[in-house]
């Protein structure tokens, strides 16, 4: 069978996700399994404008396609049953994988993982939330940093079976002030690599071109010169920048 047309051809919805804040549904573009978020369900936001979210997400997967990184699935704005929305292609992560995890203090694994912040649990233990200090983790914090998203839960991070890390729910992205709100701190002040910069440049240079004719259709001119400011501002620093504002550092609840 030819692969359908994943702009024109018919969404089917076979579920909703009802942990979602935003009405999310599960569906299908023939055999095709997908996410869709249409607009009209988006609840509203005192610091977001209203009945951007969609646009946000799709500006997110166009940023994270420059930086190389492959970060954001495939999302693309199109018609579902409930109007304009987001599409995005389902990922399948691996169970038996968490990027991000709690771990009582004295139970935290020696090695390949970075404290993020310590609290109690709901029986009142000491536990630590922690995530993994791999390549691809650290592509996605800096992501974050440059797209300021507000919004970086553990669960929004797929962990996939070859090791690699989608992530997922960019709805709270690319405001012009300062946003970030992230569980991955755990590289604070360390050097960016050279790797890391490469990708930076690579969106810097596409918003002088391409990218930024592509972002003028889903953001607002603010938003995409403050992306363009947030890339020359970690390239100058050059390394992960400390939690700044009067923001909490971390998204609430943390997945």
């Amino acid at each position: 069978m030819p692969t359908p047309d994943l702009v024109t051809a018919d969404l089917t919805l076979t579920g909703r996700i009802t942990t979602a804040s935003n009405a999310t549904f599960l569906g299908s573009i023939g055999d095709v399994e997908v996410v869709y978020k249409p607009i009209a369900g988006e609840s509203p936001l005192w610091d977001f404008p209203h009945g951007t979210l969609a646009h946000r997400e799709v500006a997110a997967y166009l940023v994270s396609q420059v930086s190389g990184w492959d970060i954001v699935p495939r999302t693309w704005l199109r018609d579902g049953p409930f109007g304009t929305g987001m599409v995005q292609l389902w990922q399948e992560q691996d169970p038996s994988q968490r990027a991000v995890n709690l771990f009582a203090t004295d139970k935290v694994p020696d090695a390949g993982w970075k404290h993020v912040l310590e609290g109690q649990d709901e029986n009142g233990r000491t536990v630590a939330l922690v995530h993994e200090d791999t390549p691809a983790l650290r592509r996605m914090a800096v992501f974050d940093m440059i797209v300021n998203n507000a919004d970086r839960k553990g669960d929004h991070i797929l962990a996939m079976t070859d090791g690699h890390r989608h992530g997922v729910d960019h709805g709270l992205t690319f405001h012009h002030d300062h946003k970030l709100r992230t569980v991955l701190w755990g590289w604070l002040g360390d050097p960016l690599t050279a790797e890391e910069r490469d990708g930076i440049d690579r969106v810097a240079d596409g918003l002088r071109g391409g990218l930024g004719r592509d972002l003028a259709d889903l953001l607002s001119a603010e938003e995409i010169a403050s992306l363009a400011t947030r890339c020359a501002r970690l390239l100058s620093a050059g390394r992960f920048p400390a939690p700044s504002g009067g923001m909490p550092a971390v998204p609430w609840p943390l997945f």
